[in-house]
């Protein structure tokens, strides 16, 4: 298992009905996609420096089962989806409580973006080979479209 975060449920990250609030759950899963790139050395200072940052088109959360105040979470990154350049991306997290129960997944579409022109943009050769380490799930696709509308 991928575990690129993992941390107890904090009193903040929980809703009216007393179970974590459905922003929290985007929160930690950024999280966990933040780390999962620092582990393969996109660290954001290197990604800053080509003045380049992911950004996302659109995110799904299916929720599985409640997690609760002082549940301790693990969530998983593995790449799902990319082009063979990873210039677009899915990314699906898998977020467990601490009894092992799959509590939600969590599906990140994205790509980088060139912060100066603000348009889309594909990592440098370096960067891209970095990027194609990250751990892919067992149903990874190749896409040679864009894979995001």
């Amino acid at each position: 298992m991928n575990v690129f975060y993992e941390g107890q449920v904090l009193w903040s990250q929980i809703d009216a009905n007393k179970h974590m609030r459905h922003s929290a759950y985007a929160d930690l899963g950024a999280q966990a996609r933040l780390n999962m790139l620092e582990s393969l050395g996109l660290k954001p200072t290197s990604l800053f420096g080509y003045k380049i940052g992911p950004v996302l088109f659109k995110e799904e959360l299916n929720y599985l089962r409640e997690i609760e105040l002082g549940d301790h979470v693990q969530i998983t990154c593995e790449v799902a989806r990319s082009r063979p350049d990873g210039s677009r991306w899915t990314i699906r997290h898998e977020v467990y409580r601490s009894d092992g129960v799959k509590a939600a997944i969590i599906m990140a579409h994205g790509a980088w973006i060139d912060m100066e022109k603000r348009k889309l943009a594909i990592l440098p050769t370096a960067l891209s080979r970095l990027f194609m380490l990250a751990p892919r799930s067992e149903d990874y696709m190749e896409e040679l479209k864009t894979i995001h509308n």
